[in-house]
């Protein structure tokens, strides 16, 4: 049988006080209610000999706080936004909050259903990358008076604040670098066309490609994973004109693409150069490592976080719509031709 959860009972009869002055001096009520130092001494040291947890929900019931904050994002299997959610408890634990954290795997029924059950728990604020572009349950949320912060994808005409890349420059670096280069037949793999920073990458690469004069460009591809990357990178292959380069618009396509470039007996960059958007660690240990455009992953998220709890103490946030600026990270995987 579980041992017995200890409660304030068990510290009244230990410390020999009553049940109320164990719970005014647990509270934080002491000084309130006078008790003496000495008592609130007794009643922590004894608290803490019988390794008493509070019950956080009998708390926050009384309270009207959870000191809980929700996180909810596309895909915890990519490395992105992996990173995203390692930051983010960082920050909400650095303030003295937890953090609930929900894997909405690209599916808005789904990301629907979880923000259902994060309410049920009485968060006191929400941190999203939507994957639904149907933005009304979410307006419906930030107009009942729940703080949200959008981080990485968002809604441009709604006034819930959001913090990003600027996924526009980011690409035109990349296809710049690229052309700089001597590329000129580059195919774009995307992922999900639907979200925001899709969107905006594939402008920046269009508008960059049609900028110096090459109208045959190539998107292809329709979500931010490794089979996504793999298959359309077989697909590639198959044409009578290959491309010289391949533009991943995420590490996870990137990896796709070696491994279809590996089966074919291709290599990076003597046979096809790749550049990719979002960096990570392992880029560095790759047989060639990846030029890729880097994203400031802790800056959006202590901004994003920095907004929220702005919002959960009643401030005023000056700039609440903010894009931050991308860099490229020069490695092997890009080849000079012509």
């Amino acid at each position: 049988m579980p041992a017995q959860k200890i409660n304030i009972v068990d510290i009244a009869r230990k410390a020999g006080v009553s049940i109320s002055t164990v719970s005014r001096v647990l509270n934080g009520k002491a000084e309130e209610f006078r008790i003496s130092e000495k008592s609130q001494q007794k009643i922590r040291e004894t608290a803490k000999k019988l390794n008493y947890v509070p019950n956080q929900f009998a708390a926050s019931l009384k309270s009207g706080k959870s000191n809980t904050i929700a996180l909810l994002i596309p895909s915890l299997s990519n490395p992105f936004f992996a990173d995203i959610a390692s930051e983010i408890n960082a920050e909400v634990r650095n303030r003295g909050y937890i953090t609930i954290i929900g894997d909405s795997d690209e599916n808005k029924e789904i990301e629907n259903e979880e923000l259902v059950q994060m309410q049920s728990r009485n968060i006191e604020g929400l941190v999203i990358a939507p994957c639904d572009q149907n933005w009304k349950g979410l307006k419906k949320l930030h107009d009942q008076g729940l703080p949200i912060v959008c981080i990485d994808r968002y809604f441009e005409n709604l006034d819930i604040p959001y913090v990003s890349t600027d996924n526009y420059e980011g690409a035109t670096m990349a296809i710049k670098h690229l052309l700089e280069n001597g590329h000129q037949r580059i195919a774009c793999i995307q992922g999900v066309p639907e979200s925001v920073p899709n969107k905006l990458r594939i402008k920046g690469y269009k508008e960059t490609m049609i900028g110096a004069g090459f109208n045959d460009y190539q998107v292809i591809g329709d979500e931010f994973s490794v089979q996504n990357g793999y298959k359309e990178t077989k697909l590639l292959l198959q044409q009578k004109e290959r491309p010289t380069a391949i533009f991943a618009l995420s590490n996870t396509i990137a990896i796709g693409c070696i491994k279809a470039l590996r089966e074919e007996e291709l290599s990076v960059p003597d046979d096809i150069s790749l550049i990719t958007f979002d960096d990570h660690p392992f880029l560095d240990y790759l047989a060639t490592p990846l030029t890729c455009i880097t994203q400031p992953t802790r800056e959006i998220c202590r901004i994003a976080i920095k907004y929220l709890f702005f919002m959960l103490t009643n401030k005023d946030i000056k700039s609440s719509q903010v894009l931050l600026k991308p860099e490229l990270k020069y490695r092997k995987s890009v080849k000079r031709i012509g």
